[in-house]
C-alpha cells in the first residue's frame, strides 16, 4: 500500500475517529470547569470520562451502551473505598490486592470485561494519590459519574447520528487485513524470497484477518437494527461481509505446495513474476475499497486489473503453445487453475466495487446469523469454574494481584513523587500471555524514554502556552488513535502530554516530573518482567496440544461438509459457511498461539519443531479443503461418484484418530483400510493417454481438454489431502511421544 493510501486508510478509521471522540470527551470538561474557576472538579470529570472511554470498544451499540454503563458503577464504587482507604497503608494495600485479582478475573466475561477491569483498576490507581474523608469522597465520585455519564451520552449520540459508521469502519479493516494477506501470498511467486519468513509472514497475518472477520461478525449479527430491519445500507453491509469471506477463502486455496519446484519449471519465463504482479494489482483494488467504505463513498473501478488478466493470460497462452510438452503438462494445468482462481478473485472484486455503490440490493438469502456469533455465558459459574491454578485467567489474576502488591510495598519506601506510576506501569504491561507483557514491557520503556526526549524538546523550544496547550491536544490525539493498534507509538505521544499537563495544570517543575516518570516506569516495568516470568506462568506447550486438537476437529467438519458435493447431495449455504468458519477460526487461533510460543524463552519452546510442523500441516489442511470446495462449485457434478467414498471415509477417520492421540485419547473407532486409488487412477490416465495423443496431432481446445481438467484437479485434491492426514497423524504420533 503506498503512504498516500496509508493515509487516507488512516483518516477515515476508526481508530482516529475513537481518538478525536475520546480527545474531546475528555477536554471539555476541563476546560469548561477551568472556565468556571473550578478546575480540580473538572479534571474529576475529565478522568471519569478517559476511564469509561476504555470500555468503548468496537461491537453493536447496545453492549457498547451497557458496558460503559456497568463500568461507570465500578469506577465510582472503586474511586470510593480507594479515596476512603488511602489514608491507611494496610488498608490501601488490601484494596490493591483485592481489586487487582476481582477486576483482572472478570476477564472471562470476554474482552469488554477485559477492558472494563482495566479501567476500574486505572481509577484506583490514580485516586491513590487523593486520600479523601466525608463527604469529600463522596463528591469526587459524583465527578467521576459525570464525566462517564457525559462520555457515555457522546458517544451514544454519536452513534444516533451516523448508526453504520463504526460497522463500516470495522468491515473496512478487515478488507485491509485481506488485501495485506494477498500480498504476502504475492511474495512466493518472487524467487528471491525467503520461504520460511514468508510462510511465517502468512500465518501472522492470517491470525489478524480472522480477528477482524470476528469482530465484523458480531457488530453486524448482533445488531438488531442491521440483521432486524430492512434497510438497504444494512443488507449492502451483509452482502458485503458475505462476499469478502467467500472472497478470502479462494485467495487461501492452493494448487502447488512447492513454489520452487515452479519456479524451476518455469525458468527463464516472466511468467512467475507476471503472475506477482497481477496478484499484487488485486490488493491494490482491495485497498481502494477498503478506503471507499470506510468512508461511506463509492470506490472508483478502473481497467488496470481487467488489462492486467487480459495480457497475463495471452502471455500463458503463448507460452502453453510454444513450450508445453507431455512432460510439462501438469505445471500448465496448475498455472492455468491458478489463473483461472486469480479471475475468480477479480470478479468476486468487481461484485465488492459494486457493493460499495449503496444502490438497492436485494434482500439476502435467510440466515440463522446466531450461528455464527459466539453468545458469552455470564453467569457465576463460568467465574467460579476459573478459580484453580488450571484456569490461565486466575493465574493472571494472581501475578497482577501480587505484582502490584510488590509495587506499592516498593513505592512505599521509594522517596519518589508520583510513585502510583509504577502500579499504573505493571497493570497496563501484565497481560495473561507472556509474549503480549514482553512486548508491552519493551514498548513501555522504549515509548516513555523517547517521548521523554520529545518533551523536553517542546518544553525547551516552547514557551507560550497556548502553543503549548495546542501541542497536548495533538499529543492526546496521537496517543487515543493508536492506543488499539501501536502502543508504543501511542506511549510515545502519552509522555510529553503527561508533562504537558503537570506543566499547564500545576506548573510541577519539569525535571521532578520527567525524573518521577522515568523511574517510576523503570521500577515498573522490572516488576512486570519478573513476575512474567516467575508468577505462576502458563507456558503455550502446556495448552497448545488443545488448540491442535481443535483445528483438526473442525476441519475435519469442513471437509465432511465440502466431500459431499462430490456424493451427489447438496449442502445448505449456512451449513457449509458455519462449519467453514470454525475451521478458519480454529485455524486461526492455533497460529496465534503458536506465534506467541515463539516470543517465549528458548527453554520454554518445547516440542517447537514438531509443533510448527502442525501448523504447516493444517495450514495446508486447510488450504486444500479451501481448494476442493472451489473445484466443488466448478466440477462437483462431473465428480460426483462413488469411487470417492473411501477415500472420503479414511480421511475422516485419520483426522479423527490423529484427534484422538493428540488428546491422549483412545480412537473412537477401528482405523479405516487404505483407499485404493486403481479405479480413480484409471480414469485419469484413460483422459492423459486421449489428450496426450489430442496434443501430438496438433489440437488445442477439445472437450478431454475441459474434462481432464476437472477430474484431475479434483482428483489430485484428494491425493493431497489423503497425505497431509497422514502427515498430521505421523506428527501426531510424534508429539504424543514426545510429551
Amino acid at each position: 500500500m503506498d503512504y498516500l493510501k496509508k493515509y487516507k486508510s488512516f483518516l477515515y478509521s476508526y481508530y482516529l475517529s475513537s481518538g478525536v471522540r475520546i480527545t474531546i470527551g475528555v477536554v471539555l470538561p476541563a476546560l469548561i470547569f477551568s472556565y468556571l474557576d473550578m478546575l480540580s472538579q473538572g479534571v474529576a470529570i475529565s478522568l471519569g470520562a478517559m476511564c469509561v472511554s476504555g470500555t468503548d470498544n468496537p461491537g453493536p451499540i447496545h453492549h457498547r451502551r451497557n458496558g460503559m454503563l456497568i463500568c461507570l458503577l465500578f469506577l465510582v464504587a472503586v474511586a470510593i473505598l480507594t479515596s476512603l482507604s488511602a489514608s491507611y497503608p494496610v488498608l490501601l494495600g488490601i484494596n490493591i490486592t483485592v481489586c487487582c485479582f476481582v477486576f483482572s478475573m472478570i476477564g472471562v466475561y470476554g474482552s469488554r470485561a477485559i477492558s472494563i477491569g482495566v479501567s476500574a483498576l486505572l481509577i484506583m490507581v490514580l485516586q491513590i494519590g487523593h486520600p479523601g474523608h466525608g463527604k469529600e469522597v463522596f463528591l469526587q465520585g459524583a465527578y467521576i459519574l459525570l464525566g462517564g455519564l457525559w462520555y457515555t451520552g457522546l458517544s451514544l449520540l454519536l452513534h444516533r447520528f451516523a448508526p453504520y459508521k463504526l460497522a463500516q469502519q470495522a468491515l473496512g479493516e478487515c478488507i485491509q487485513a485481506t488485501a495485506n494477506y494477498i500480498r504476502i501470498r504475492a511474495l512466493f511467486y518472487d524467487a528471491t524470497t525467503d520461504r520460511e519468513k514468508a510462510y511465517q509472514q502468512m500465518i501472522e497475518q492470517q491470525v489478524i484477518v480472522h480477528t477482524e472477520q470476528e469482530l465484523v461478525r458480531e457488530m453486524l449479527f448482533k445488531s438488531r437494527y442491521i440483521v432486524k430491519e430492512s434497510t438497504n445500507t444494512g443488507r449492502t453491509l451483509l452482502m458485503l461481509f458475505r462476499s469478502l469471506v467467500d472472497l478470502f477463502e479462494k485467495i487461501m486455496t492452493a494448487y502447488h505446495d512447492d513454489y520452487k519446484e515452479l519456479h524451476a519449471a518455469f525458468e527463464g519465463t516472466e511468467i512467475m513474476e507476471r503472475y506477482r504482479q497481477l496478484i499484487l494489482i488485486l490488493a491494490a483494488e482491495l485497498d481502494d475499497i477498503s478506503i471507499a467504505v470506510k468512508s461511506g463513498r463509492r470506490s472508483h473501478q478502473t481497467t488496470a486489473l481487467a488489462d492486467a488478466i487480459k495480457e497475463t493470460r495471452r502471455y500463458y497462452i503463448e507460452l502453453r503453445n510454444l513450450k508445453r510438452t507431455p512432460e510439462t503438462l501438469e505445471y500448465y494445468i496448475t498455472m492455468r487453475n491458478i489463473l483461472s482462481n486469480i479471475e475468480d478473485i477479480a470478479a468476486r472484486i468487481n461484485t465488492l466495487h459494486l457493493y460499495t455503490t449503496y444502490k438497492k440490493v436485494a434482500s439476502t438469502e435467510p440466515a440463522d446469523y446466531e450461528k455464527f456469533v459466539n453468545r458469552q455465558d455470564f453467569s457465576l459459574k463460568v467465574l467460579t469454574d476459573n478459580l484453580s491454578l488450571q484456569s490461565n485467567y486466575f493465574r493472571h489474576s494472581l501475578r497482577v494481584s501480587l505484582a502490584t502488591l510488590a509495587g506499592y510495598i516498593i513505592s512505599m519506601f521509594l522517596q519518589v513523587g508520583h510513585n502510583y506510576w509504577i502500579l499504573l506501569t505493571i497493570i497496563v504491561i501484565l497481560k495473561p500471555n507472556y509474549s503480549l507483557t514482553k512486548k508491552r514491557n519493551f514498548e513501555r520503556l522504549f515509548g516513555t524514554i523517547a517521548g521523554a526526549i520529545a518533551g523536553l524538546i517542546i518544553l525547551y523550544f516552547i514557551k507560550d502556552r497556548t502553543a503549548l496547550f495546542f501541542i497536548m491536544l495533538v499529543l492526546m490525539l496521537g496517543t487515543y488513535s493508536l492506543l488499539r493498534t501501536n502502543y508504543m507509538w501511542s506511549v510515545i505521544f502519552m509522555t510529553p502530554y503527561v508533562l504537558l499537563i503537570f506543566q499547564l495544570l500545576y506548573d510541577t517543575p519539569l525535571k521532578n516530573v520527567l525524573t518521577d516518570r522515568l523511574i517510576d516506569t523503570s521500577i515498573g516495568s522490572a516488576i512486570a518482567f519478573i513476575a512474567n516470568l516467575l508468577l505462576v506462568p502458563l507456558w503455550e506447550h502446556e495448552q497448545i496440544s488443545g488448540y491442535i486438537a481443535t483445528a483438526i476437529e473442525k476441519n475435519t467438519a469442513w471437509f465432511k461438509t465440502v466431500a459431499t458435493e462430490f456424493m451427489g447431495k447438496k449442502v445448505l449455504p449456512t451449513e457449509y459457511r458455519v462449519s467453514r468458519k470454525e475451521a478458519l477460526v480454529a485455524l486461526g487461533n492455533l497460529s496465534d498461539a503458536f506465534t506467541r510460543m515463539l516470543a517465549e524463552p528458548k527453554w520454554q519452546q518445547k516440542n517447537v519443531n514438531i509443533i510448527h510442523q502442525f501448523v504447516v500441516y493444517n495450514h495446508l489442511l486447510t488450504s486444500h479443503i479451501a481448494t476442493l470446495s472451489h473445484f466443488g462449485q466448478q466440477f462437483a457434478a462431473i465428480n460426483a461418484t462413488k469411487d470417492f467414498v473411501p477415500v472420503t471415509n479414511y480421511i475422516e477417520s485419520e483426522l479423527n484418530a490423529s484427534k484422538a492421540i493428540i488428546k491422549g485419547e483412545e480412537p473412537q473407532a477401528e482405523p479405516t483400510r487404505q483407499p485404493q486409488w486403481q479405479q480413480i487412477d484409471k480414469r485419469v490416465n484413460n483422459l492423459l493417454i486421449n489428450r496426450h495423443k489430442e496434443l501430438q496431432e496438433g489440437l488445442a481446445d477439445t472437450d478431454t481438454r475441459g474434462v481432464l481438467l476437472a477430474v484431475k484437479s479434483v482428483t489430485d485434491e484428494f491425493k493431497i489431502l489423503h497425505d497431509v492426514t497422514a502427515d498430521i497423524k505421523k506428527m501426531s504420533l510424534q508429539l504424543a511421544q514426545a510429551k
